[in-house]
């Protein structure tokens, strides 16, 4: 058995150690909001984060995930950082046809957790492990500068939460 917390729930899975977190996120724990893209953790469709890191989640084994902390895209909707880049995706009609985006959002959260008001370039070098297929890269630029210019609510320090990457 391995033993990881997704999206603040405590998990235990019967599978081989060296299943991606991906296949253990979308077939054990049915959570489809990961998506599979290349395989080969170069689209980063698959991008969950890890103790609050972004990790290419089909690639990584999930004997790496054993008493750590996943979050996906279903736990953005409770996550004030994931709120904001969320609505902003909305604002910015970032979206075409969607298949990537799980994995841009939950990298442009990682980037705003770690840098609150990211540069283009900042910006660029972050994302560019995000491919795109529908070319929508100025849109999701904007987005990620508008989330980091929404006001922080009252309370809410997540924005300056530390993260690796």
């Amino acid at each position: 058995m391995i033993s990881f917390t997704v999206n603040g729930q405590p998990q235990s899975v019967d599978v081989a150690a060296d299943t991606p977190i991906l296949w253990v996120l979308r077939d054990a724990l049915h959570l489809t909001g990961t998506r599979f893209g290349c395989g080969m953790a170069l689209c980063g469709a698959c991008t969950v984060h890890m103790d609050g890191n972004p990790i290419r989640s089909c690639s990584t084994p999930v004997s790496m995930a054993e008493g750590k902390a996943i979050t996906t895209i279903e736990a953005m909707q409770d996550d004030a950082i994931g709120q904001r880049v969320q609505q902003a995706w909305m604002d910015e009609a970032v979206a075409q046809c969607g298949y990537c985006q799980s994995g841009q959002i939950m990298s442009a959260v990682a980037l705003l957790k770690s840098n609150p008001n990211p540069s283009d370039a900042e910006i660029d070098s972050m994302m560019s492990g995000n491919i795109c297929r529908c070319g929508t890269y100025n849109r999701i630029r904007d987005a990620i500068h508008r989330a980091a210019e929404t006001p922080v609510a009252q309370g809410d320090d997540s924005l300056f939460t530390e993260v690796r990457v």
